[in-house]
């Protein structure tokens, strides 16, 4: 739909969406927890493009910026024009423009990644494929820890969006397989082409992955109030430690970062890992907190941020002041855990891997089709 311009109708909540099939299927599952929690709302979808969906020429890894899939909803948000943007919760920064807030995070989807495999290896694994096999994947986290448990087999890029690269797989002999987010795949209504789940042994997934965020003004209270009946508690808790554990080591799209998180109803546990891009280094390590003990929790040279009287600020996901125990010690968590690895040398493997993929990246050609949020795996780490 078209916003409504400027003017705030009290009853009207305007969605800043991505027009991708994903990003809008995305947006109308906040849209419709939205609507169940508030019956007496209308609610707009304004749809855009952003700088991602536009650049053709270059690799979004060499592009350098940090808000390829977000600027232009986070201008139309500042401006008015929608009072709400859903994103995948791993496209956006840990830190975000001045005036802005992640209002929400709803409950994770699945956040592991997937095998989607030819038909013709239907009843395979990734360990029993015939040796040489082709996997597409351009994620450098993905590839960077599937090479080393497989060096049997070979990682290239496969571009396209996901039903692109879908056919792509299918009506060719390219590619034996693809590696891509369960959550995206389950979104699209494709979960039986799953042929496999890669736990943490395998391939530790993004941070925020499977998450969805709304993010909305630092000030808007109505609307923050609106979107605090749809955020998921566990879901919340597990981001604020990934995002911890990714702002304290400054990874990005450009160098191998996963996580694993596991939240009980009194702790949580937080396994992360860097890699170098061939996967032939590793620093893995696992901490956690209780929730009975707060006094207990990792010391953190990071405090977050206040917002207001009655909010905490935690890497962007604001908390009210009610929760913030709990929400302190899983932020404390992530930032332990990454400084224990930069003390065991991440910060060199971090730079290493960021220096080389800014020589290794090909630039896209003029004849690749636009970029969107499902495909946005083809060019960074995190992806899709």
């Amino acid at each position: 739909m078209e916003g409504n311009g400027h003017a705030k109708d009290k009853n009207l909540l305007r969605i800043g969406s991505r027009d991708s099939e994903l990003a809008m299927k995305q947006t109308y599952m906040v849209r419709d927890a939205l609507q169940k929690a508030n019956p007496h709302l209308k609610f707009d979808i304004v749809s855009m493009k952003t700088k991602g969906d536009k650049i053709l020429n270059m690799a979004l890894s060499k592009i350098g910026s940090k808000s390829l899939f977000t600027k232009e909803l986070e201008v139309a948000l500042e401006e008015g024009v929608v009072d709400i943007v859903v994103h995948s919760l791993k496209d956006l920064p840990t830190i975000l423009p001045e005036g802005m807030v992640i209002g929400a995070v709803s409950e994770r989807e699945d956040p592991r990644d997937a095998v989607i495999m030819h038909p013709k290896y239907a009843e395979c694994t990734l360990a029993s494929l015939p040796k040489g096999s082709v996997i597409g994947t351009s994620s450098l986290r993905r590839s960077a820890q599937l090479k080393r448990r497989y060096p049997n087999l070979r990682f290239e890029s496969v571009r396209g969006n996901l039903n692109t690269r879908l056919r792509k797989l299918d009506s060719a002999d390219d590619y034996a397989a693809l590696i891509l987010a369960a959550a995206g795949v389950v979104r699209m209504g494709w979960k039986d082409r799953i042929s496999q789940y890669l736990g943490d042994d395998l391939c530790m997934y993004a941070v925020g992955q499977g998450a969805l965020a709304v993010e909305c003004r630092e000030g808007d209270s109505d609307t923050l109030d609106l979107l605090a009946h749809i955020a998921d508690p566990n879901t919340t808790i597990a981001a604020v430690a990934e995002r911890g554990f990714m702002r304290t080591l400054e990874g990005g799209c450009s160098a191998p970062v996963a996580v694993h998180t596991k939240v009980t109803e009194d702790s949580v546990s937080l396994k992360g890992g860097v890699w170098s891009l061939d996967g032939s280094e590793e620093l893995l390590d696992t901490m956690s907190t209780s929730s009975q003990n707060p006094d207990a929790s990792p010391e953190s040279t990071q405090p977050p941020e206040k917002v207001a009287k009655t909010s905490i600020n935690f890497c962007g996901i604001v908390i009210l002041s009610e929760h913030k125990d709990f929400m302190t010690q899983a932020h404390q968590l992530g930032v332990s855990l990454a400084q224990r690895l930069l003390d065991k040398g991440a910060d060199r493997i971090l730079k290493a891997a960021k220096a080389q993929n800014v020589i290794n990246v090909p630039p896209v050609t003029s004849s690749t089709s636009a970029i969107s949020l499902e495909e946005k795996e083809a060019e960074a780490v995190n992806g899709s």
